[in-house]
């Protein structure tokens, strides 16, 4: 048996680990004001506001160094597409492609100028379609540089997981991130970034040793522990899109380690007794392990399997499955446990172990891309303890209700594992406060476009995140954004919300960069 990736098991659901809402989480504060005198003058008055016309347009078009992409164009067509192949109908007055911090500077002085609404964008993978929209994209995927120093890896902005990926293993390093090879590196550090070896080395967050980005009001900002702090705390989880534009990185970097890939399947039968064996097993497995439990249903099958990665070598591992299996009370259908290449383990997880890495990129998107986009609607919770009998079943009652309701369609649910270095920092010393669960679950459902199927998925997820919801914690991923949430102010931010909401008044007072569910300048 192979190994099979976390987007094959989703029937090609992107169901990874991916970005969110535009790129940019960063700003800068004002600066101090003059002390007023006895007799305060007028406050000047806000420079006019005034709709974009074409020369104002031509205009922006010459000042770039990198490109703007208007409708008249012929490239607009292919690039006001996102990842999202529900988003298909977004109509962006225009896509600035910027090559370097002075254009996002330049981008933002033009919206501001002519109440444009700017939205960042690097990957186009939000799940909401936040990364998108009727105003001007402000694109960062030509900053694509990767850099690999001393224990640190300076990082363009714009740069694919994928492409992340290789440069830091060409050096012998890695940046613990998702699994998705075509989501950017932006939305998935900002919000959060859970990937396959975040019980050992922590969420691609946890590796932001400081950003650049340009804020609200177009300054370049150095973004560091002892610069601007509490912009710095606010991008380590904060979420994309809300505070300013992020042109790059500077990430830490850990070498590499002997790595086991594994991947067990079980008879359907023993579903319940899979997955709440799993939560047993999994809250007392040490941090080289990670792993997840997948019940799904795709191509006409249900599914119940485990996969994961190991950093060690396979005989210190295999007593850990057996472990496994000897609780679930069921023998695996069939089993792969073998030693991999750090790359080439990626490139697994990514669903592309038999493409080259440059065919491991969006079709269209980059040269001798293969990959296509999909359709995907979602929604998380976190489980903060092993699942009691009665969400067992409902967990395997949702699949079989998926089998019944979308025939059609893939998805179902994946629990991935939490603890470890993800769980060791306190809940407020970033912004991402989800440091104390079990583990985390992501509903899924793939494949639908028409408006009818759209409607049956939704409904499905709201149902089975209801018979879910009294065994979580009442928390929500914040990079796998659901616009259905009615409280997703404290299910993404939880405790963390007024340190950010201090911190977008400060540094987005205007709420220049605004959408269904940035962080609001007031309670």
């Amino acid at each position: 048996m192979s190994p099979l990736s976390r987007r094959e098991l989703f029937v090609s659901a992107a169901f990874g680990t991916l970005a969110l809402a535009g790129c940019g989480t960063s700003a800068a504060p004002r600066t101090a004001a003059t002390p007023p005198a006895t007799t305060p003058p007028a406050p000047p008055s806000p420079p006019a506001v005034t709709p974009p016309t074409a020369a104002d347009w031509r205009a922006l078009a010459g000042s770039l160094t990198g490109t703007l992409v208007l409708p008249q164009d012929g490239a607009y067509a292919s690039s006001r597409l996102v990842y999202q192949l529900r988003f298909e109908s977004a109509m962006p007055q225009a896509i600035a492609y910027c090559a370097s911090a002075g254009d996002v500077q330049r981008a933002l002085d033009f919206a501001r100028a002519h109440g444009v609404r700017p939205i960042p964008r690097c990957g186009g993978h939000s799940y909401a379609g936040y990364s998108t929209g009727d105003g001007l994209i402000v694109d960062v995927s030509r900053l694509d540089q990767v850099t690999v120093g001393a224990g640190s890896a300076s990082v363009g902005a714009g740069t694919r997981l994928i492409d992340l990926y290789a440069a830091t293993a060409a050096s012998g390093v890695l940046v613990p991130g998702g699994s998705c090879p075509t989501v950017g590196i932006s939305g998935l550090a900002l919000g959060g970034g859970i990937g396959v070896v975040g019980r050992r080395y922590g969420l691609t967050c946890d590796q932001i040793a400081s950003l650049t980005a340009v804020s609200a009001d177009s300054r370049v900002l150095t973004v560091a522990p002892d610069s601007e702090p509490d912009l710095y705390w606010a991008s380590r989880g904060g979420g994309g899109g809300n505070f300013a534009v992020v042109t790059g990185f500077e990430l830490t970097t850990h070498p590499i380690p002997p790595l086991t890939l594994f991947d067990l399947a079980f008879p359907w039968a023993a579903a319940a007794d899979v997955l709440g064996a799993w939560q047993q097993w999994v809250a007392a497995t040490p941090p080289e392990l990670w792993t997840n439990c997948l019940l799904l249903f795709g191509s006409g099958a249900t599914t119940v399997r485990t996969a994961g990665v190991f950093t060690g070598d396979p005989a210190t591992l295999q007593p850990l499955l057996d472990r496994l299996v000897s609780a679930a009370g069921a023998q695996p259908s069939s089993q792969f446990v073998a030693p991999n290449d750090y790359l080439a383990a990626m490139l697994v997880e990514a669903g592309c172990s038999e493409l080259s890495l440059a065919q491991c990129h969006l079709a269209g998107q980059s040269p001798g891309g293969e990959l296509d986009r999909t359709s995907l609607i979602a929604k998380s919770q976190y489980v903060a303890s092993a699942y009691p009998g009665a969400a067992l079943d409902a967990a395997v009652g949702a699949i079989e209700s998926f089998a019944a309701q979308l025939p059609a369609l893939g998805g179902g649910l994946a629990f991935d594992s939490y603890g470890g270095a993800i769980n060791a920092p306190a809940p407020s010393a970033t912004a991402f406060v989800h440091r104390d669960a079990l583990c985390q679950l992501q509903l899924s459902v793939s494949g639908a476009t028409r408006a009818q199927d759209v409607a049956a998925g939704q409904s499905w997820l709201a149902s089975s995140a209801a018979a879910l919801a009294p065994y979580s914690n009442g928390q929500a991923y914040q990079n796998y954004i659901d616009p259905t949430l009615t409280d997703w102010q404290q299910a993404y931010y939880g405790a963390n919300l007024p340190r950010l909401i201090a911190v977008k008044r400060e540094y987005d007072p205007d709420d220049l960069f605004s959408f269904a569910q940035s962080i609001p300048v007031s309670d």
